[in-house]
């Protein structure tokens, strides 16, 4: 069981890569790039969304978003083209997205931003 989990977490791995590389190829659609480069962005990311330290959601995003962000990407990029980004993924390093780090950033400052208006007025009225 160990062993097809470590599998599957290098697979995982070598597929975010590949949509990292997607995202740049002129052979894929604009819309399967657009949705790549976003995947690969927030799992390259040095943070995520939702902490680790935050039980059972902080790994939903690692064992459900992400993989399904993954698989919607493969449904979009010819398979042709993406057995050829895998190949070419295979060995690559792992990459840091700045972007991803910014779009996580931004998401925490509007949700943090919404809860400051929330809180605002449900006690300014009291």
């Amino acid at each position: 069981m160990i062993v097809r989990l470590k599998e599957w977490a290098k697979a995982l791995k070598r597929d975010v890569l590949a949509l990292w590389l997607a995202a740049r190829d002129p052979r894929v659609p604009w819309y399967a790039k657009l949705l790549a480069g976003l995947v690969a962005a927030y799992a390259l990311s040095p943070i995520d969304l939702i902490p680790d330290f935050i039980p059972v959601l902080g790994l939903l995003d690692d064992l459900l978003i992400v993989p399904a962000g993954i698989w919607l990407c493969i449904r979009l990029i010819p398979p042709a083209v993406f057995a050829q980004l895998r190949a070419a993924a295979q060995d690559r390093p792992w990459p840091v997205s700045r972007l991803g780090l910014a779009l996580v950033l931004i998401a925490w400052l509007i949700i943090a931003r919404a809860v400051v208006r929330l809180l605002d007025a449900l006690y300014c009225c009291q």
